[in-house]
C-alpha cells in the first residue's frame, strides 16, 4: 500500500513575493492535503537561497500541525550539522509535544554546498558531523545525564528538559544505496530521492532500502521509505509541456547549489543549464497527465515505495499548485488503496 505526501517546498523564484505569502500558501497547502485525505506533509530546512526556503521547519511543524487535523508532518529534513544537538534535542522534544504524535523527525547530512560553507560546516565535514550529531542525538532523547566526549562536541552530564512524553520517530535522508541500506539496518524509517536521475537509479535506491528491511525480520516491518519527485498532474498534452519549462528552470537552480559552483546574488540562485536534454529530463521526473501517472506510480508501489512525496511548487503560482494537488487525489489516489479518505 503507498500513501501520498505533500511537500512544502517553499520555492521562491520572484523573491519580491514576499515571505508571508510564501509561507501562507505553504499553510494553505497543508490544510488542503488535510481535507484531501494525503497522508502527510514534510518540511524542508534550507538558508541564504530562494529554493526550499524554510529555515526553521519545526516552528513550521508546530504551525501546520495547529490548522490541520490528521496529516503526519515531517521534516524533510533538519540539517543536523547546523545545529547544537543540546539546544536541538529540546526543540525537537517541544515540537512533538506541541504536534501532538503527529511529527517524524526526518534528519540528515545536508546537501548544498553553498549553505553549508556560509554556515561554516563545510561539506566535507558533514559526513562526520552527521553521525556524531545523530549518536549524540539519540542519547539525549533516550537518557538523562548525558556527557559527551567527541570530536565536535565535549561537555559534562546534562539532562534535556522536558523529556519526550513519547518515541520520537526519525526518518533517515540518504541517497546513496550502501547508506540506505545501512541505514535501515539501524531501525530508522529512510527518506530518499533519484531527483531527476533515472528509473534504474530509484530501483538501485528502493533495492537497498528492501534488503535493509528484510535482514531485520519482523523487528523491520514497521520501517518505512518514503521516496520524493516533482511530480504534478497536467490537464492535457500541452499543460505537461508547460510545466516540464518550469520545472527544468526548478531543476538548473537547484544544481547550481547542489553539485554546481552555488552562483547566488542576493539570495536567488542563478538558472544553470542541466546536462540533460529536455526529453531526457521529461522520463527522470512525473510531470504527465492523470492515466500516464497511474502507469509510473504502479510501478513505484510495486517497487516498495510507501510513502510517495510529491512537489507539485515548480514556480507556477499557488492557485495552480493546489489545482495540481486537487487533480492528484481526484484522479490518481483513487487507484491506490491509502488508510485516508478525503474529509
Amino acid at each position: 500500500m503507498m500513501e501520498f505526501n505533500n511537500f512544502l517546498s517553499a520555492y521562491y523564484p520572484d523573491t519580491s513575493y514576499g515571505g508571508d505569502r510564501l509561507y501562507r500558501d505553504m499553510v494553505d497547502q497543508a490544510i488542503l492535503v488535510d481535507h484531501l485525505g494525503y497522508r502527510g506533509v514534510t518540511i524542508p530546512e534550507h538558508h541564504l537561497i530562494n529554493i526550499l526556503l524554510v529555515p526553521d521547519p519545526l516552528q513550521m511543524a508546530v504551525k501546520v500541525a495547529a490548522v490541520t487535523r490528521h496529516v503526519e508532518v515531517v521534516t524533510s529534513v533538519s540539517v543536523l550539522p547546523l545545529h547544537d544537538m543540546r539546544i536541538f534535542a529540546g526543540q525537537a522534544i517541544q515540537a512533538d509535544i506541541l504536534c501532538e504524535g503527529r511529527l517524524v523527525l526526518g534528519v540528515g547530512r545536508g546537501a548544498f554546498a553553498y549553505e553549508l560553507a556560509r554556515m561554516g560546516k563545510p561539506i566535507s565535514e558533514s559526513r562526520e558531523r552527521f553521525d556524531e550529531s545523530l549518536n549524540l542525538l539519540l542519547e539525549l532523547f533516550s537518557k538523562e545525564e548525558v556527557g559527551w566526549q567527541g570530536k565536535y562536541y565535549n561537555f559534562e552530564p546534562i539532562t534535556v528538559m522536558p523529556r519526550p512524553v513519547r518515541p520520537i520517530q526519525i526518518m533517515l535522508a540518504a541517497l546513496i544505496p550502501e547508506a540506505i541500506e545501512a541505514s535501515v539496518k539501524r531501525g530508522f524509517h529512510i527518506q530518499t530521492t533519484p531527483l531527476n536521475a533515472t528509473l534504474e537509479k530509484m530501483k538501485e535506491q528502493t533495492g537497498a532500502f528492501i534488503r535493509g528491511k528484510e535482514s531485520l525480520g519482523d523487528a523491520g516491518k514497521h520501517l518505512r521509505l518514503a521516496l520524493s519527485r516533482v511530480c504534478c498532474v497536467a490537464k492535457s498534452d500541452a499543460d505537461a509541456r508547460a510545466k516540464l519549462e518550469l520545472a527544468y528552470d526548478y531543476y538548473g537552480r537547484f544544481h547550481n547549489v547542489f553539485t554546481g559552483p552555488g552562483i547566488v546574488e542576493k539570495g536567488a540562485i542563478r538558472h544553470l543549464p542541466l546536462n540533460q536534454t529536455m526529453e531526457e529530463f521529461k522520463s527522470s521526473i512525473i510531470i504527465c497527465t492523470a492515466s500516464e501517472m497511474l502507469d509510473r506510480l504502479k510501478e513505484y508501489e510495486s517497487l516498495g515505495v510507501d510513502d510517495f512525496i510529491m512537489n507539485v511548487n515548480i514556480g507556477h503560482g499557488a492557485e495552480e499548485a493546489q489545482e495540481c494537488i486537487h487533480r492528484f487525489a481526484a484522479d490518481v489516489m483513487p487507484h491506490f488503496n491509502t488508510t485516508r479518505k478525503a474529509a
